[in-house]
């Protein structure tokens, strides 16, 4: 049995971060054939063109994690009705030096959390324009913007009753497109 690794990208940082509790949820709900890990992107410097000559180890190490996934799945709040400076971050980090996309051919997910009504709509849409331009092939269905609700964790962490059918369809899916790109890219 093929075993398919994924990176995990959460677009924020802060010790109770909803995303970083929705997608430890969300791995719990993943087949057997799936392993997680999340990628530190925290401690990489600015983005600065002049680094890539001499990228640091947090930059080599972000380049080499990526290289190792065999899909991505991307979780991230929405800041000013856009994807966080952290993981644009990452993502030019990961895109650089010219001509070492790290990202191409990546086949990823995209889901996030919010307070807001919205939920990350807008994050997400600005975030698949970045991606597109990467050529990671990103599943367009089924569309996940939550908003935060108590219940949406249970005690245990795992998603609540009322949301566990839609997120574990989105897993399915997810999952689905991991297997389909990520043998065009082995092959």
């Amino acid at each position: 049995m093929n075993t398919y690794r994924i990176a995990v990208f959460v677009g924020s940082i802060r010790r109770e971060s909803l995303n970083r509790r929705l997608a430890d949820a969300l791995i719990r709900l993943a087949p057997a054939d799936f392993t997680f890990y999340h990628l530190k992107i925290d401690d990489l410097p600015l983005y600065n063109q002049d680094d890539e000559e001499h990228p640091t180890e947090a930059m080599q190490r972000l380049r080499r994690e990526i290289a190792e996934a065999d899909g991505l799945m991307i979780v991230t709040p929405e800041y000013n009705r856009s994807i966080p400076g952290l993981l644009k971050n990452a993502i030019d980090h990961g895109s650089r030096p010219s001509g070492h996309n790290a990202w191409e051919g990546k086949p990823a997910g995209m889901i996030g959390v919010s307070p807001s009504a919205c939920g990350t709509a807008m994050a997400q849409q600005h975030l698949r324009n970045i991606l597109a331009v990467l050529d990671v092939p990103t599943m367009a269905q089924p569309e996940a913007f939550i908003g935060y609700y108590d219940g949406l964790f249970d005690e245990a962490g795992c998603i609540g009753l009322k949301s566990r059918d839609f997120l574990q369809n989105w897993m399915n899916r997810f999952a689905a497109w991991v297997r389909l790109h990520a043998r065009r890219v082995s092959e």
